[in-house]
């Protein structure tokens, strides 16, 4: 049986489209930060920015707010959004959100 296309009342963005991870919330791909699994400078696990959205493998996206970091710490929704089982450190986008609140 073939799905029927049932318009929606709202009209699909002609913009790419993602949800934080901290907020659950959906904004435009260029107003969020995405996060990949990598390693800190010590080499352990850990989530890191990637604000050029280049780096390879799967991706998570954040507001750049504190707030919404925390919520993501907090709701352990790094390792769920990168689908990695192990504890990820979420220092360095917290080191690189606090050096990007004071860029003019």
């Amino acid at each position: 049986m073939a799905r029927e296309h049932i318009p929606s009342a709202c009209p699909e963005p002609s913009f790419p489209v993602r949800t934080c991870v901290g907020c659950r919330a959906r904004a435009a791909k260029d107003e969020l930060l995405r996060v990949t699994a990598g390693s800190d400078a010590h080499g352990q696990p850990a989530v890191v920015p990637d604000p050029t959205a280049t780096a390879p493998g799967r991706g998570a996206h954040l507001h750049p707010t504190a707030e919404c970091f925390e919520l993501a710490v907090r709701r352990k929704a790094f390792g769920r959004a990168l689908r990695v089982a192990t504890g990820l450190s979420s220092a360095p986008v917290g080191d690189y959100l606090d050096s990007q609140k004071y860029q003019p």
